[in-house]
């Protein structure tokens, strides 16, 4: 398995495509009755590699990330060939970026001298969607990069 397998929910919310998956393999309901039972392992294969290509086609159209944490934000933008990186970091213990006060208190006071502004870029590594998918095991989220485009304006 190259990325991780789907949870209980997000295959209740595939169910369609799920189907439609184990239909381009030519097997029926019955069919897919019958192996869950005789020959779970081969089941469990089924679920990998529908996951795996859920997960490829996910990862093909992300652009932006973004990860919060109590005091610092790491947006990120992936192109073609890098990462691009704003890191916000915030030397203020009472400050959690986490929450709608702690947001509101970043967006008021980006030049107090607790705010720290990094950008960084990397290269991204032979397999694009693996470097993605790490930084969302990490717990990073896609975005549509509009915090991104925002603080992009800031530090430019």
């Amino acid at each position: 398995m190259k990325y991780a397998r789907l949870t209980k929910e997000q295959f209740e919310e595939m169910h369609q495509e799920f189907i439609n998956f184990l239909a381009s393999q030519s097997i029926t309901a019955d069919e897919w009755q019958e192996i869950k039972s005789s020959k779970p392992e081969v089941a469990e294969q089924e679920l990998d590699v529908f996951s795996d290509l859920v997960w490829e086609a996910v990862l093909n159209k992300v652009e932006y990330l973004e990860h919060f944490s109590p005091n610092q934000v790491f947006l990120f933008q992936i192109t073609a060939a890098t990462i691009n990186l704003i890191a916000i970091k915030i030397e203020n213990e009472a400050i959690d970026l986490r929450t709608k006060e702690g947001y509101n208190w970043l967006q008021g006071n980006l030049l107090d001298e607790s705010v720290n502004i990094y950008t960084s870029t990397k290269a991204i590594s032979d397999d694009r969607n693996k470097d993605i998918f790490a930084l969302i095991q990490q717990g990073a989220n896609i975005t549509k990069g509009e915090l991104y485009g925002y603080f992009e304006k800031v530090v430019n």
